[in-house]
């Protein structure tokens, strides 16, 4: 009798698990040695002007959620009130779960669909590979700080560039590490975020970006992001060329 209550429990957390509509999303959080609170649900202005909640819930025993319907995955941030910093999340249908690091936000988790599993992921990795990178970065920082200084007060580019080069070769490994991720990873939301980021870099030409544009699943085509680097894209083929 026991063993049959468990599987029709266990069938009924199953269903209930995969009852979401179309766009639903479900975010469970865990916040260890907050009982209580509020967490905002908060999301960018159109045009980057600033930030602003979409929904507030109450923490009960350490935990919250946060239900509602998305149209496609977007970045979002989970703000917990009184705590310093913001946990980035891929808002999209799905169930997505949050362990909340009241001590040091930044370490704080997100999963529970693809692209917050990759995002997890990326951020590890990136993380990884900084730890790393710290030692020769400050080094850096430390030998050159005066020039820097000093460069910005006379607006001197050539020795701006200079060291900017420098610093490329020390970055390295995390840049590689970046911009390899959309041949790699065609399906994550994240790769498209690093393409429309290929833009701003000028080791990377048009043709670069549209070829790995090219590579990506047909569903991030249609997101915002996607949308606007076929815009960027179009408008870079109508630019004249200097003969």
């Amino acid at each position: 009798m026991k063993k049959i209550i468990l599987l029709v429990a266990v069938a009924v957390t199953l269903f209930s698990c995969n009852n979401l509509a179309e766009g639903e999303y479900i975010i469970s959080g865990t916040i260890k040695g907050m009982k209580s609170g509020l967490v905002y649900l908060e999301k960018q202005n159109p045009m980057g002007m600033g930030i602003s909640a979409i929904d507030t819930v109450k923490i009960v025993d350490g935990k919250f959620e946060i239900k509602g319907k998305t149209g496609e995955p977007e970045i979002h941030f989970i703000q917990v009130d009184k705590l310093e910093g913001k946990v980035p999340v891929i808002l999209e249908g799905g169930e997505i779960t949050v362990e909340v690091d009241k001590d040091s936000v930044f370490k704080s988790k997100m999963g529970g669909t693809y692209n917050n599993d990759e995002f997890s992921k990326f951020g590890l990795e990136s993380s990884n590979i900084q730890k790393k990178l710290q030692k020769n970065v400050m080094a850096f920082q430390m030998k050159n700080k005066a020039i820097i200084e000093e460069a910005q007060k006379t607006n001197d580019t050539v020795v701006m560039n200079k060291l900017k080069l420098e610093y490329d070769v020390i970055q390295k490994e995390m840049t590689d590490y970046t911009f390899n991720y959309p041949k790699t990873h065609p399906k994550s939301f994240i790769s498209v975020l690093i393409i429309q980021a290929m833009f701003n870099n000028r080791n990377f030409t048009e043709k670069d970006i549209e070829k790995v544009y090219n590579s990506l699943d047909e569903s991030l085509k249609k997101t915002k992001p996607g949308k606007s680097i076929q815009e960027n894209l179009a408008l870079s083929k109508k630019k004249p060329t200097l003969k």
